[in-house]
C-alpha cells in the first residue's frame, strides 16, 4: 500500500501569493488517488490564517500551525491543542520580553492579538543584538528569530516550525509518510533543515541560500505554488527520496 502523502507547506509567499499558480496546484493535489494532508505553518495568528485561506480558496488544511510554532490547531474545526499549548506557557515572561524591547532603539513593537510570542519591526541588526544581548542577561528563557532585515521574533523556548512540525508529525502522522515541506523566508528555516524532502520556492529570500547545498533540501525555479508542485516532482517523481 503506498504511503500517505503529506504537504507542510508556509503560507504568505509560498503556497499563497500567485493565483495562477495556486490553481494548478489544487488541481495537481486532485489527481491523487488518496487525498494528501495538509499541514499549514505560519507567522500569522490563526484568525489572520483563517482569514487567508478563506479569501484566497486555499484547501483546508488538516492541521494549522500559527504564530511561528506557537501554537498548533487541528482536526475539521481546528481546535487548539491543549498540550503543546502548556508546553509553550512554561517559561514564558512576554511582558518581560516587552519591557526589555521598549527600551532598546531601533526597535518597534508589532501589534498582535495575543502574547503567543513577541514580535518587533527592527531599523538594524545593532538593535536586535541588543535586544538578544538582554534577553539573556536578565535570563529570560526564549528562542529569537530575526528574518528578511526587518522582523525581530521572540518566542517561547522549545518553539519555532521545526519542533512544531516534528511535534506534530509524532502526535498526528507518524514519520513514514512521503512528506515535502516548503517555505520561502527565515523562519521557516527550522522545518527546511528536519531533514525531510524540502523545497525553498523560487521566490525564496536569500537568507535561505545556505541550505541550497543541505541533504534533501531543492531550490526551485517555480515561485510560490508552482514552486511547491516542482519540488514534489523533483523528489517523489524523478527520484524518490527518504528522511535522512
Amino acid at each position: 500500500m503506498p504511503n500517505p502523502k503529506l504537504f507542510i507547506t508556509d503560507l504568505d509567499g509560498t503556497l499563497a501569493g500567485d493565483a495562477a499558480a495556486l490553481r494548478k496546484f489544487k488541481t495537481f493535489l486532485q489527481d491523487f488517488p488518496q487525498p494528501p494532508r495538509l499541514v499549514y505553518v505560519t507567522g500569522r495568528h490563526v484568525h489572520s490564517a483563517r482569514q487567508l485561506i478563506s479569501e484566497d480558496e486555499l484547501p483546508w488544511p488538516h492541521t494549522l500551525i500559527t504564530d511561528i510554532g506557537t501554537a498548533i490547531y487541528t482536526g475539521a474545526t481546528l481546535r487548539e491543542d491543549s498540550t503543546w499549548q502548556q508546553q509553550m506557557q512554561q517559561e514564558w515572561d512576554p511582558e518581560a520580553i516587552i519591557n526589555i524591547g521598549d527600551n532598546i532603539r531601533g526597535l518597534t513593537l508589532q501589534d498582535l492579538p495575543n502574547t503567543k510570542r513577541v514580535s518587533f519591526l527592527a531599523e538594524n541588526v545593532a538593535s536586535v543584538t541588543a535586544l538578544e544581548n538582554q534577553l539573556i542577561e536578565n535570563q529570560l528563557a526564549h528562542k529569537l528569530i530575526y528574518s528578511a532585515d526587518t522582523y525581530v521574533d521572540v518566542l517561547p523556548r522549545g518553539s519555532g516550525k521545526g519542533r512544531a512540525v516534528s511535534y506534530v508529525l509524532d502526535t498526528y502522522y507518524g514519520r513514514d509518510a512521503d512528506i515535502l515541506i516548503s517555505g520561502d523566508s527565515g523562519n521557516d528555516a527550522e522545518m527546511l533543515e528536519l531533514g525531510y524532502p524540502s523545497v525553498i520556492v523560487g521566490n525564496g529570500h536569500p537568507e535561505l541560500d545556505y541550505l541550497r547545498n543541505k541533504p534533501n533540501v531543492y531550490k526551485a525555479t517555480g515561485t510560490h505554488a508552482a514552486g511547491i508542485y516542482e519540488g514534489w516532482q523533483y523528489f517523489y517523481a524523478a527520484r524518490p527520496v527518504h528522511p535522512g
